[in-house]
């Protein structure tokens, strides 16, 4: 059985399409991700962080986050039409914050000293900006086009999330801080409030509507995230 695209990260990290890989590693990729089939994923197991706050393993969504990813991390390594770029950070940062496209091009930031596999899930979020600007979203997301600012957001974020839970559960990543705090608050039901607590500027109109909604939201939210990492969530800190 061939390696996964999470284990062959690396030479992965740092490229995409326009002649990266050698053809034996495409090669040896392709065979994996669409000559034979996909394989079955290595039995998953629960993922569990310093709190004690863990997210049970699920088979079957695991294996359909494997088939999206594969087709999206090839298109990643493939298209001649693009470059991806990881760039070592000595820092954390989100992955709305170490983004920066330029015409074809992404480079985004990533801690990779702290987490080498850490660079899949962001160079996943890097992909989905850079085709929206090129004009190929729909291709990777579809029924992008439909949604506002805040949902298309919120729905890349949610991606980046599962590939981190692949990666987790099933890959054995490195724990990182910013992607566990992206995949818990999908997993348990705060996905809204860490994106309009996170960036709230951006969002301006959407918090407020929601803190009209759920004037105990935002409380909720934070004593959850305070619970589970032992820390304000962003957005609260320093404030």
């Amino acid at each position: 059985m061939m390696p996964h695209p999470f284990q062959t990260l690396f030479p992965l990290r740092g490229s995409s399409g326009r002649g990266a890989l050698p053809a034996s590693l495409v090669a040896a990729t392709l065979l994996v991700a669409c000559g034979f089939g996909d394989p079955a994923l290595p039995t998953p197991r629960p993922v569990v962080i310093r709190s004690g706050a863990r997210i049970a393993p699920d088979q079957k969504r695991l294996e359909e986050i494997d088939r999206w990813f594969r087709r999206q991390e090839r298109n990643i390594r493939e298209d001649p039409t693009f470059l991806i770029e990881e760039v070592t950070r000595d820092t954390p940062a989100y992955p709305w914050e170490s983004l920066y496209i330029t015409g074809d091009t992404a480079k985004i930031g990533v801690e990779s000293r702290k987490s080498p596999e850490a660079g899949m899930a962001y160079m996943i979020y890097a992909h989905f900006h850079l085709m929206r600007k090129m004009g190929r979203l729909e291709e990777f997301l579809p029924g992008a086009s439909a949604m506002d600012e805040f949902t298309l957001e919120r729905e890349i974020l949610s991606r980046v999330a599962d590939v981190w839970y692949l990666g987790r559960s099933v890959y054995s990543a490195t724990p990182y801080d910013p992607l566990e705090e992206i995949l818990y608050a999908k997993e348990n039901g705060f996905l809204d409030a860490f994106l309009l607590t996170a960036r709230r500027e951006q969002f301006a109109e959407e918090r407020a509507a929601w803190l009209r909604e759920d004037p105990e939201g935002l409380e909720r939210y934070r004593r959850w995230f305070v619970a589970t990492f032992s820390r304000e969530p962003p957005g609260l800190r320093g404030t």
